[in-house]
């Protein structure tokens, strides 16, 4: 045992004795929308495992048309196959697939550290209801320019919107407790990772950003970045101003 884990189970053990639920990898879900990741998803679900010590439950909605639902399979993973629909459509049934108290979404293309799972499952037991990673707070030298210098104008914009300072609104990898997914009705498609920190924050839940490492994606990208960016933009005004005057 690692001295981190060995931190970790006494912190849960104290937890424990004075009462308080502490969840384990035992309770937790890590979802993902997958389409053609043949190249990242074996490795991808093969550090879930290592992290998780094959705890965690993992669930992928895919629509592709290569091996990525057959690797998941091999892998262990719950796989829901459904007609491509969009980024949001996916993610969506996969967060309402999951079956544990809390869910993380990830991305299938490797570029998300899944050595966070357990500090982001430490800061839900310490009472966030979502923990959301920042891949701009360590430059995301790896992100392509242009799709960095959009998502610092999206966090800009959609704090100015939201009147809270935000950092990084299109993140994929994020943490929630199981009754947050389902106590707000998700409306965003491409927006949808946006729509996941707006709403929540904006109706008071304990939110956390957390800086992690992003990484150089495996396989090609499917998003258009000027098509992606503009329906990215236009789910961050309407959510905001929908929860501004709710």
């Amino acid at each position: 045992m690692s001295q981190q884990q060995a931190d970790r189970s006494a912190d849960e053990s104290v937890a424990a004795a004075d009462g308080v639920e502490q969840f384990t990898f035992d309770d937790l879900s890590v979802v993902m929308g997958t389409y053609n990741e043949e190249a990242a998803i074996g490795t991808v679900l093969d550090d879930i495992d290592r992290v998780t010590d094959g705890r965690a439950e993992v669930v992928c909605v895919d629509g592709s048309s290569d091996r990525t639902p057959e690797i998941a399979r091999e892998h262990g993973a719950t796989v829901v196959e459904q007609e491509p629909q969009g980024y949001g459509v996916a993610v969506r049934e996969a967060l309402l697939t999951a079956s544990r108290p809390v869910v993380v979404t990830t991305d299938c293309d490797d570029t998300y550290p899944m050595d966070a799972l357990p500090e982001f499952l430490d800061f839900i037991n310490e009472g966030y209801d979502v923990v959301s990673g920042d891949r701009l707070y360590y430059g995301a030298d790896a992100m392509p320019a242009f799709n960095r210098l959009g998502n610092a104008a999206f966090a800009g914009i959609a704090s100015v919107l939201m009147g809270d300072r935000v950092h990084d609104t299109t993140t994929g990898m994020r943490a929630y407790r199981r009754e947050i997914i389902e106590k707000i009705e998700w409306t965003e498609n491409t927006g949808l990772s946006a729509e996941l920190l707006i709403r929540p924050l904006m109706r008071g839940y304990e939110v956390r950003e957390e800086p992690i490492t992003y990484a150089e994606r495996a396989g090609e990208t499917k998003l258009d970045p000027i098509q992606g960016g503009a329906e990215i933009l236009k789910s961050i005004v309407k959510v905001s101003l929908e929860e501004r005057f709710r």
